[in-house]
């Protein structure tokens, strides 16, 4: 066996001051899809510029899609263990995270944070006590299912179409037309300008960008942006520019205002994809995971590894590339112990605090990752150490190839990362790095493939391994060389898979349909003695 099928902690408390925790989460941003990772094509300086002032993330693993994602963030366990490992919450389906779960921010509440979620909530919506403000948040400004337009906000999902964007528990009919970004940068520097400086505070801003909207126009963004990006040929990735720009723009404007209320010199701030990109259409998107392989909702790196940082005063060891393997579930303990909290005795846990190791550059206690089971897609895979195997995969295999663009073309515009919002704010604190830092750290992060010959390998037809260091890009299947690790992790995979739980999807509920409820996307469940009929 090449490691325990489940990984306990066994922790010492973690000795620091509460810090303010700023977790901003952007949904479906590829890998390839940020300057620190070799793009030229998009500028994003103000997250080059927090990424080479702290840790870029670089064996960093999420899930391959939204709601299990989110579920790993918030309870520090694999989807498997939550029952939550198998598609997304549709904003009809009566079902949410599981109750018996305590989440990140209640812990945080224990300990005297203030908690607020800005943007996307997407863990259950159809009973209150599955929302935010059930679940450990002081305040939601947001949405409740998976997605909305970005200016007027509703979601066609399914079979259905509702407007879902909320203060609290009141719709927010007053944002209506207001750009969804926008919208979270203003609540979140408003936020940050009324929180009382004698409490640590945590703030959620889970962005809508660059996740695309409705069919009839997937990708909007504002239309005086467009200007910035012709360099562009196809059309829906200039409009995909143009939402990334404004997500920048949104990372720099929070981090600004926390400088200048005096709360950024003892924060920490990490900045996450949910999941890997949708690339060349995938969900009516362009995001690039260029040169890793597949997508969002593949298993496959593209789906899988995610692009990340740690910013904070507090690390030890700064401007740099972590090669220690991440997984979304050691976010939960890892900033509880950050926050505090003597994690030893969460016993449940597949996360791992983690801020040692990062913190002072030394060896990672996680040696493995499990990356999803999914018994009715019938895909799964696995990395231990260097290995990494798949078997089976999503869409008969129709999203199992390498997508673009590479976006390398052209010049980095490395003096605008130096000139960005967010380089401003750190330089104030003496935190940022110059620019051969910033080039060297970005030289180091590109994943290149150029010269990796192919092996292939159809996960449909047999299990495929491949050596992750080596080959990021997978493109050469050993299954054939390596029998003995072959059949070491195929034994591994079995073990996490027996003490999976199963999946908790429920078939929608037409109860839930925005029609009977002023074309809302609402808690129907909360309505017991309702039924549809009586509704029409």
């Amino acid at each position: 066996m090449l490691f325990p099928a489940v990984l306990f902690i066994s922790l010492s408390l973690c000795k620091c001051d509460r810090p303010n925790i700023v977790f901003i989460i952007a949904d479906d941003l590829g890998w390839n899809d940020v300057g620190f990772h070799g793009l030229n094509q998009i500028p994003t300086p103000n997250m080059d510029a927090l990424a080479s002032s702290g840790i870029l993330l670089h064996n960093y693993y999420v899930t391959p899609i939204c709601t299990p994602s989110r579920s790993a963030i918030m309870t520090g366990k694999y989807p498997i263990h939550t029952g939550m490992q198998h598609t997304v919450i549709f904003g009809t389906e009566p079902r949410g995270l599981p109750l018996s779960e305590k989440i990140l921010p209640q812990y945080l509440k224990d300990v005297g944070y203030k908690t607020h979620l800005i943007g996307k909530w997407h863990l259950g919506s159809y009973k209150k006590k599955y929302l935010p403000m059930y679940r450990g948040f002081d305040s939601h400004v947001g949405f409740w299912s998976g997605k909305i337009d970005m200016y007027d906000h509703t979601n066609q999902e399914k079979n259905y179409w509702g407007f879902d964007f909320r203060k609290g528990f009141s719709v927010a009919h007053d944002l209506f037309g207001h750009y969804a970004t926008d919208i979270y940068t203003n609540e979140a520097i408003k936020v940050i300008n009324s929180h009382n400086k004698s409490e640590p505070l945590f703030l959620m801003v889970s962005h809508s960008a660059v996740h695309s909207g409705n069919p009839s126009e997937p990708i909007r963004a504002p239309e005086e942006l467009l200007a910035n990006f012709t360099h562009i040929k196809d059309f829906q990735r200039q409009k995909f520019a143009a939402v990334l720009s404004k997500l920048d723009e949104s990372v720099g404007e929070v981090v600004d205002a926390l400088q200048t209320r005096g709360l950024l010199e003892n924060s920490v701030v990490i900045f996450t994809t949910d999941n890997g990109g949708p690339a060349e259409g995938f969900n009516d998107n362009r995001a690039s995971n260029y040169p890793l392989r597949g997508v969002k909702n593949t298993l496959w790196e593209g789906g899988v590894r995610g692009a990340g940082f740690l910013w904070s005063p507090l690390i030890e060891k700064k401007s740099r590339i972590s090669k220690q393997m991440f997984h979304l579930v050691d976010w939960l303990p890892t900033l509880l112990c950050v926050a505090g909290l003597n994690v030893s005795s969460l016993q449940s846990l597949d996360g791992i605090d983690q801020w040692e190791a990062l913190s002072k550059d030394l060896k990672s206690k996680r040696v493995s990752i499990l990356h999803n089971i999914d018994d009715i897609y019938g895909s799964a895979a696995i990395t231990v150490d260097k290995w990494k195997l798949l078997k089976g995969t999503n869409y008969n295999g129709a999203w199992d190839g390498w997508y673009g663009p590479s976006g390398r073309e052209g010049n980095y515009d490395a003096g605008a990362v130096q000139d960005a919002r967010a380089a401003r704010a750190l330089r104030a604190l003496g935190l940022m790095p110059d620019l051969d830092t910033v080039l060297k750290l970005r030289e180091e992060a590109t994943v290149k493939c150029d010269n990796m010959s192919h092996i292939p390998c159809n996960p449909l037809k047999s299990p495929c391994l491949f050596n992750i260091e080596e080959d990021p890009c997978e493109m050469r299947n050993l299954a054939d060389t390596e029998p003995t690790i072959l059949r070491s992790m195929l034994e591994e995979l079995e073990i996490m898979n027996k003490t999976a739980i199963p999946p908790n999807n429920k078939p929608l509920d037409p109860r839930g349909d925005p029609k009977f409820w002023g074309q809302v996307i609402t808690n129907f469940g909360d309505y017991e003695n309702l039924n549809a009929n009586s509704l029409c």
